[in-house]
């Protein structure tokens, strides 16, 4: 039962023992609230029968207080099993679903956006802290105490139970059948949440081209209509429930007239007494309440299949398999016959073969488009290729635990992440038990020192959200000195210099070609004068090798290395 519950409302293990905690308290609360109703019969079968006894009076009296003090026993169980848990397996979901992120191969971010994960994490969780605190402990809650209520009922009598009790089934069945209506009106209302989602993302991202092109008119008025869209959708979803509801819940009060005229027919055929007719009245008063309130949360329920649905796809998305032991001879990265499409039909990569030797720096060139970035983040196990073998030392890539892995690897990107953290800490990313002298060291590598004297607190300045107080090099020198720091076997750097100005570009290249001695190294480049010392250029042109060998090589050859060279020595020269 457990892994069904888990199944069915993505949960942990301990999260569906309490779910199922959390109803045994919703029965017994709602058992609890029948006791004065039982309480009450008796007393008013004692005044029925000419006044209450001195000795019965104790009873009623130490009753009364034993159900209030009962009650407020089950609404402190019903608290404690609901809100409490509820709040510790919405945080186990959230760290759970981070955690399974991690894991997953880059394909799985190229199919999702950004905004969509942020809401599966944040408010698909949050949807979830209501159902199992609102909604399904009370509603299964208040069904087995209904069976349980019903059983006593129909022990009393049959016909009245009947006459109780027939609404049930009938309302229970109309709210069922709007699953379909409801997942529909659902869906598409978290589609607009989505948009709009995205939409202020967008526009937060891109402030800085808006204002500069006069398009923030434009923008705003495409996000109001999105805004608008998720209002009419949202109203939508409403009424999508309200309609199976409300007509549920109007013949759940047929069942009040219905006890009254069945009641009323028995008591005067004398089938039944007065007394039994005042009991079922009472209980329908007492139960058509909390019924009514359980077909809205049965419709709540079934509105929660989309972001259930959202967050099982995470949970069950495959990951990339490995053992958690890298064994190598050596580190050459080697490339056997590598195929890759990130989607069906657009190849990037097509039999692609190369060997990185270590202890040389191996750069991969060619037009835009080429499949540079995807060879190196093939090579790191950032995605799988589709065919071929791409081997580190020896070792299928594809055998290894993608984490375990990277712990070969230091990766240097053109579009650098940084956190809205000091100095210090961004660049101790790259080895986190590393020392502050150490840290100190690789940054004065990485020519860090220039322009970290001008921050306010020197490396203990907070550089804000991806180190939007630095400029584009500065940022790009913090990355380096991560590498630096965590001075791995394979080094893959992507377009690394790309944000630095002539004189550091000298620098920094200065501080890799210590960081690079007896390591494999992988550069990707398009200036020609980044890799002029490199030990071998791998020319990739529309996914294939078109040119290998080293950098006087390819220029003695006259091939597409050398007309490159030519065009940026033309582009050089270039004056307005």
């Amino acid at each position: 039962m457990l892994k069904f519950i888990m199944k069915k409302y993505a949960l942990s293990r301990q999260g569906a023992k309490d779910l199922v905690i959390a109803t045994l308290s919703c029965v017994v609360h709602n058992l609890t609230l029948m006791l004065p109703v039982s309480l009450l019969y008796l007393l008013v079968s004692d005044l029925y029968a000419g006044g209450v006894p001195q000795n019965h009076l104790w009873i009623h009296i130490v009753g009364m207080a034993a159900a209030v003090l009962l009650i407020l026993f089950s609404y402190r169980w019903v608290y404690g099993a609901t809100y409490y848990a509820t709040y510790k397996e919405s945080s186990v979901r959230r760290i759970s679903l981070a955690e399974k992120l991690r894991k997953l191969p880059l394909s799985f971010f190229g199919k999702r956006d950004l905004s969509d994960l942020t809401t599966t994490i944040m408010a698909d969780c949050t949807t979830l802290e209501q159902s199992f605190s609102h909604w399904i402990p009370e509603f299964f809650g208040s069904m087995i105490s209904t069976v349980i209520v019903a059983v006593c009922l129909f022990i009393f009598d049959w016909r009245l139970a009947l006459a109780v009790l027939w609404v049930l089934p009938v309302s229970l069945c109309i709210v069922a059948f709007s699953s379909k209506v409801q997942n529909y009106f659902t869906r598409r209302q978290t589609e607009a949440k989505l948009a709009v989602a995205e939409g202020i993302q967008e526009a937060l991202e891109t402030m800085r081209d808006l204002k500069s092109n006069n398009a923030e008119e434009k923008y705003l008025k495409g996000l109001d209509q999105k805004i608008d869209l998720q209002e009419k959708r949202m109203i939508a979803s409403e009424l999508g429930g309200a309609l199976f509801v409300v007509p549920a819940g109007m013949i759940l009060k047929l069942g009040i007239g219905t006890v009254a005229l069945v009641g009323g027919m028995l008591l005067s055929n004398n089938a039944i007494s007065v007394l039994t007719f005042f009991l079922y009245l009472l209980v329908v008063s007492r139960l058509y309440d909390p019924l009514s309130s359980s077909l809205q949360n049965l419709a709540a329920i079934i509105s929660t299949n989309i972001p259930i649905e959202r967050m099982n796809e995470i949970e069950n998305y495959p990951v990339q398999p490995g053992t958690a032991e890298l064994k190598t001879n050596g580190y050459d990265i080697v490339f056997d016959n590598v195929s890759f499409a990130y989607n069906t039909g657009e190849q990037v990569l097509s039999g692609v073969s190369f060997t990185a030797k270590q202890g040389e720096v191996t750069a991969l060139i060619g037009p835009s488009g080429g499949g540079k970035s995807t060879a190196a983040k093939l090579a790191a196990r950032f995605w799988d290729a589709d065919s071929g073998k791409i081997t580190l030392g020896g070792t299928d890539v594809t055998a290894v635990d993608p984490e375990k892995l990277l712990s070969a690897y230091s990766i240097v990107f053109q579009d650098v992440t940084l956190f809205n953290n000091t100095v210090m800490e961004n660049i101790r990313i790259g080895r986190q038990n590393a020392t502050d002298e150490e840290v100190l060291a690789a940054a004065r590598e990485a020519q860090c020192d220039e322009f970290v004297e001008k921050l306010p607190a020197g490396y203990q300045t907070m550089i804000g959200e991806n180190g939007s107080a630095l400029s584009g090099g500065e940022r790009q020198r913090i990355s380096i000195a991560r590498a630096l720091l965590k001075d791995p076997p394979v080094i893959l750097l992507d377009e690394a210099t790309a944000s630095l100005d002539a004189e550091n570009e000298t620098h920094i290249q200065r501080a890799i070609s210590r960081l690079v001695k007896g390591k494999t190294v992988l550069i990707i480049a398009h200036r020609m004068r980044t890799v002029e010392g490199a030990d071998k250029l791998v020319l990739l042109k529309e996914g294939k090798v078109a040119e290998e060998g080293s950098p006087e090589e390819l220029l003695a050859k006259g091939g597409i290395y050398a007309k490159m060279c030519k065009l940026q020595q033309q582009s050089g020269e270039w004056r307005i």
